[in-house]
């Protein structure tokens, strides 16, 4: 069994998500998050169209001990449209992303990875975002996984999505060792918890992303989106009130919001985003002070949790 590290990075900025990264500051993002002791880093083909692979490829090429992810389910294929990538991340849209999860798109798709990351080998492979191709993905790429797997061409395969549903199908359907989950087991969106308890009961383990639902609770005082999106007034007004609890018990908001999932008993690694050195560091710092059941137990009383 793959043994998964407490704390994650995840690499979607170093993908350009949203603003631009320099190369150079990719590098030190993830530098300074291997100072910090984290071996645990995740990416995907989607994030900046391959440039996350890349950069992290290159990061990590002369070290070893370290769990890598990367995901399936999307190929990139060459484009001659122009402009830039429509889909979040600030790249030339050089290349476009084809859903495919049959067998061959699978094996594609990791071999081309493996190409963009410079490496050998990865981990974990995990089937990414198949919500509108459940059936293919568990009846053609959850065997390509399971097959690698056996082969030991990958230490453990999964799923990783923003929903808990079709996750679910999975976790009962087949014999998963991890699923990513991102958004659905946080401070303010407890939805998830079936699927965690599912988790728990089958032996799945669970990476927790999205802890600070895209921005909400990153800050002590709440603020931005959540799933990308504006924030609700009804939304920002609960965070409010949860900043307010938090602070009446010596916690700060985005630290409540990264020690939550880990209480669950399927929650193995909580994988936090970066795109600077500075927040590694904090991120690092935040995941280390503990929490006093205190506030958890306050948090209850109001109807909060």
């Amino acid at each position: 069994m793959i043994t998964l590290p407490r704390f994650g990075l995840g690499t979607a900025p170093l993908g350009n998500l949203f603003t631009a990264v320099t190369d150079a500051q990719a590098r030190a993002t993830v530098d300074a998050a291997w100072e910090h002791g984290v071996r645990l880093f995740d990416t995907a083909p989607h994030y900046g169209l391959g440039l996350s692979e890349r950069r992290l490829g290159a990061a990590l090429r002369d070290r070893s001990g370290y769990v890598l992810s990367t995901k399936v389910g999307r190929l990139l294929t060459p484009s001659s449209k122009g402009g830039r990538d429509t889909e979040g991340f600030d790249v030339p849209a050089d290349h476009e992303r084809v859903w495919d999860f049959s067998r061959d798109g699978v094996l594609r798709s990791l071999e081309e990875s493996l190409d963009r990351l410079g490496l050998t080998a990865v981990d974990i492979a995990l089937i990414h975002d198949p919500d509108d191709h459940a059936g293919q993905a568990l009846d053609q790429a959850y065997p390509a996984l399971a097959s690698l797997r056996a082969q030991g061409v990958v230490k453990a395969i999964g799923v990783g999505m923003n929903q808990w549903q079709v996750p679910l199908r999975f976790v009962q359907e087949t014999d998963l060792d991890v699923v990513m989950l991102a958004g659905r087991y946080t401070l303010l969106d407890q939805s998830g918890l079936p699927l965690m308890d599912a988790c728990a009961a089958r032996g799945v383990r669970v990476l927790a992303a999205g802890v600070f639902n895209s921005g909400l609770l990153a800050t002590p005082d709440p603020s931005g989106t959540f799933d990308y999106h504006p924030a609700p007034p009804e939304l920002l007004a609960r965070a409010r009130r949860i900043a307010a609890i938090c602070t009446a018990h010596g916690v700060t908001l985005p630290q409540a919001a990264i020690a939550f999932p880990q209480r669950h008993p399927a929650t193995a690694s909580v994988v936090l985003g970066a795109r600077t050195p500075s927040e590694v560091t904090t991120n690092a710092a935040l995941l280390n002070q503990p929490v006093p059941d205190a506030l958890w137990n306050a948090l209850h009383d109001e109807g909060l949790l």
